[in-house]
């Protein structure tokens, strides 16, 4: 659906759209095939006048593991691979913000890197007991422009946002709800965002979708106001000696 590439699947429902990341073998993990299609998803999603609220999940273990390694190295070495995903980025975080349908995330298994994002952009978050979230982008060498520092904020406490963007430390499912960065702890996720989005489709569209975009346009004003340093940012750091010799490690690790 959307012509998207497999790494995404959407299914319609009715007015209903099931969007799951599809890489299980990889975790979820975003390699481009991923990235791109979601930078495509969110203006199609809104431009589908059927759809009327979206669950967005993992299959299999993960909700995402964050980036794919060999994705990493490739942005570091490939300048126009770098230029079209960091676009890609800025367009995934503008396109969440101002889609026009709510988005529930059912957070089935660790949301790292980009996994992490896309449960901060949406617009209610059920999660597994066993989940986690995290931001390693410092980890690795990088800065996190389409990650925590740029939405956790409006989320949770400022010290917060700075002590798990800055150390790239687990926030297990229940500490997530404690500080805001989820609705709810839960055993089926999926079950239970299914469920808010049947609750969701009972009550009058345009009231739904105006209070929506009424709420979003905080996040996108705080996210405007960052956004550009964070790309440059983002960019500077994949060209750096301390992100090359991180990627060289984790990818011989991995041979």
């Amino acid at each position: 659906m959307y012509d998207l590439p497999a790494e995404i699947d959407v299914r319609a429902e009715g007015p209903l759209r099931i969007i799951t990341l599809n890489r299980p073998d990889a975790l979820n993990a975003v390699n481009d095939d991923l990235h791109t299609g979601l930078a495509h998803l969110w203006p199609r999603l809104s431009e589908d006048r059927e759809a009327r609220v979206a669950v967005l999940t993992g299959s299999g273990k993960a909700f995402s593991a964050g980036g794919d390694f060999g994705y990493l190295a490739e942005l570091s070495r490939d300048a126009d691979l770098r230029a079209k995903t960091i676009a890609h980025g800025r367009d995934i975080v503008l396109g969440m913000a101002r889609c026009r349908i709510p988005v529930v995330a059912a957070v089935n298994g660790p949301a790292v890197g980009l996994g992490c994002s896309l449960v901060s952009l949406s617009d209610i978050v059920y999660i597994a007991e066993t989940a986690y979230l995290a931001d390693p982008h410092v980890q690795v060498g990088l800065v996190a422009a389409d990650g925590g520092p740029l939405t956790w904020p409006l989320h949770t406490s400022l010290l917060f946002a700075k002590e798990f963007a800055l150390t790239g430390a687990r926030i297990p499912a229940a500490r997530a709800r404690e500080m805001g960065l989820v609705n709810h702890v839960v055993t089926d996720p999926v079950a239970e965002a299914l469920a808010c989005a049947a609750r969701i489709l009972e009550l009058p569209r345009q009231a739904v979708e105006s209070t929506k975009r009424l709420l979003n346009l905080h996040l996108e004003r705080a996210v405007l106001a960052s956004l550009d340093y964070a790309t440059t940012a983002e960019d500077l750091s994949f060209q750096t000696a301390d992100f090359h010799a991180t990627i060289e490690r984790l990818t011989a690790g991995k041979n």
